[in-house]
């Protein structure tokens, strides 16, 4: 829209000292602005200062390429430069992280904000997973300095181990989410946060399986879910190694699975078989309590068809 400038009396002045200096040229007045070319033109709009308490602009391109989620990447992503993250609160406190709820919005399209689950993990607080030596069974760290801290269980070493599990989840969820499994889509990580997808039924997050009682049918169709998910883990050459029905959500009629940094390699892990099994066990121990007559060693037999 063309805007008369001579109508504020310091631009006109600067306008006509400007025509004075260079007679030659035709007066500006600001009248011919419908003219210039739409590609010049920059719709500038002004941001608020963000709360430091509880906002900080989206991290998004603040992050490298390889630390954001694989393509293609679901609609919903607000991926602009102008967004905000908001802390939304605690959704849940664990022994190496906690999951906190955050709203990513760009205040100039609020229709599109969208909330995410940011698992955090503990630095200096860190506390090492049950029997972390057998996860991480075979992995190294880049740099021998780290290796060392680790080992000592210095200060230094416990922030690298947080940073080493929050990049193994990162992993795993972007390798599973790639495979087609039921796992939330991986937004992005930045040093020991993973932003990822909130799983909801009904606008509310989406409830563990152990709390939920679903009737014979739906109940089958959740024990061929996870059959087929272990099936193609195991065709990957890829273990969970912590399954139970505690970090499996029940998403409506569809599981998710959830809670992946201690993913091991099936066979590069002398472990491997072993954290197989009590995956199965696990699995079907609460499958079986339910009604549904399943058995471990059948199920970890056909898994390991798929294997080979």
């Amino acid at each position: 829209m063309s805007q008369d400038f001579t109508q504020d009396p310091e631009l006109a002045e600067l306008f006509a000292r400007h025509h004075e200096q260079h007679p030659s040229r035709e007066p500006f007045d600001g009248s011919r602005l419908d003219d210039i070319d739409p590609s010049f033109v920059v719709d500038f709009r002004a941001y608020d200062d963000v709360d430091e308490s509880s906002q900080r602009w989206s991290t998004w391109l603040s992050v490298e390429p390889l630390s954001r989620g694989p393509e293609p990447r679901p609609d919903w992503l607000v991926t602009s430069q102008g967004a905000i993250d908001t802390d939304l609160g605690i959704l849940k406190t664990g022994k190496e992280a906690d999951v906190f709820l955050l709203e990513r919005c760009d205040p100039a399209e609020p229709d599109k904000a969208v909330v995410m689950a940011a698992k955090r993990y503990r630095s200096t607080e860190h506390r090492t997973f049950h029997r972390a030596a057998s996860y991480t069974e075979g992995r190294s760290t880049k740099r021998s300095r780290d290796e060392r801290a680790l080992k000592r269980k210095s200060t230094w070493g416990k922030t690298v181990a947080a940073g080493e599990w929050a990049v193994s989840e990162w992993d795993a969820l972007k390798r599973l989410w790639t495979l087609g499994l039921p796992v939330p889509y991986p937004v992005q990580i930045d040093g020991t946060e993973i932003l990822m997808e909130w799983v909801t039924v009904d606008g509310e997050t989406a409830p563990r399986l152990a709390q939920t009682r679903p009737g014979p049918e739906l109940l089958a169709s959740y024990y061929d879910q996870l059959r087929d998910a272990l099936a193609l883990m195991v065709q990957d050459g890829i273990v969970h190694g912590d399954l139970s029905p505690y970090n499996i959500l029940a998403a409506g009629e569809r599981l998710v699975i959830i809670d992946l940094p201690q993913i091991v390699d099936l066979v590069g892990n002398v472990n491997g078989m072993d954290f197989l099994l009590r995956d199965c066990t696990n699995v079907c121990s609460w499958f079986r309590a339910r009604g549904l007559r399943v058995d471990e060693h059948e199920l970890f037999g056909d898994l390991m068809a798929h294997a080979f």
